[in-house]
């Protein structure tokens, strides 16, 4: 039945014209995370900017499109627009990697600059694809979930290890670990059936899935910061008018703003969710945080392999 409600829909959006009022916005994540939260606002300030001229339905936790299938159905026009976790364009290109290098940009701060001086990289790529950027929406620093503590690499040695783009089976390889692709809403049954025994995710990944039931540690290492996009066909956004067009384009400003502003307060207090339902929360040993910062910088160094040119670009104006 769910099969045949989604293919009726995606049915339904493929014989709109992009001048219909009726929008679908497929989103990978469930309601309680800020990345779907900011989605449904961003939803209703364009229906409320335009007078109901444009309504856009968020279809959230990938009950419209699965995540992997995201980009391909806005591209092609199966809906108008979607959201997607950056990274996992990686293997289209390297500047889609660029928040999902480990320990390149740890703090909200950095992540901030490191957005923007990669953003002209991005929409250039999104753009070659017949896609637009609108806005995007930072998750909290990304930290390592296991179900035994780790106070060194070798507490992981043989484990297998949670993936969810190039970037991150590239760092299980590194950590000794063996790198298993599992979507958000398979963790909790990957963990309790053995096939993975630890991941590095976000505070609030690990509370949206329960990661308590399945895990009992949480070392803090912040790797890194990455992001949520969310895009527009651009076929379909140029059929606008200038008005509606500029309506879009507000309202993907105050939602990009809405997210830099509240993924801080939201980090912490996912966090403190993880520690009220009985997990043990730690600060990284010295030992694992210099192996793990050393993993990063030959990361840093494929990255900039891969892409010479457009890696370079990114990496000067980020540390100019």
């Amino acid at each position: 039945m769910k099969k045949l409600t989604t293919a009726l829909v995606i049915g339904s959006v493929l014989s709109t014209s992009a001048l219909a009022a009726k929008w679908h916005m497929p989103t990978p994540y469930g309601d309680g995370n800020l990345p779907t939260q900011i989605a449904y606002g961003f939803a209703e300030e364009i229906k409320d900017k335009t007078s109901g001229d444009l309504d856009i339905t968020v279809h959230s936790a990938g009950s419209l499109v699965k995540h992997t299938e995201i980009p391909r159905a806005v591209k092609t026009g199966q809906v108008q627009m979607g959201e997607v976790f950056l990274g996992i364009l990686g293997n289209e290109h390297p500047v889609f990697k660029h928040d999902n290098i480990p320990f390149l940009a740890t703090s909200f701060e950095d992540a901030k600059k490191l957005w923007e001086a990669a953003k002209p990289q991005v929409e250039q790529q999104l753009d070659k694809s017949g896609m637009k950027l609108l806005y995007a929406v930072a998750w909290p620093a990304q930290s390592l979930y296991t179900k035994m503590p780790v106070n060194t690499l070798s507490d992981l040695a043989g484990a297998k290890m949670r993936a969810y783009s190039p970037s991150t089976s590239r760092l299980a390889d590194l950590m000794g670990t063996t790198p298993t692709t599992i979507q958000v809403p398979d963790i909790p049954q990957a963990f309790s059936t053995g096939i993975i025994q630890a991941m590095i995710t976000s505070p609030s990944t690990g509370v949206d899935s329960q990661a308590w039931d399945y895990v009992s540690y949480y070392t803090d290492v912040k790797a890194w910061i990455p992001k949520n996009v969310v895009v527009v066909n651009k076929r379909a956004f140029r059929r606008l008018d200038k008005n509606t067009q500029n309506a879009i384009l507000e309202a993907a400003k105050h939602a990009e703003a809405l997210g830099w502003e509240k993924v801080a307060e939201r980090a912490a207090s996912d966090k403190a969710k993880l520690i009220d339902n009985g997990m043990k929360v730690s600060d990284p040993s010295p030992e694992l945080l210099n192996q793990l910062q050393a993993i990063g910088a030959t990361m840093i160094e494929e990255w900039k392999a891969e892409a010479p040119k457009e890696v370079g670009e990114i990496l000067t104006r980020y540390q100019n």
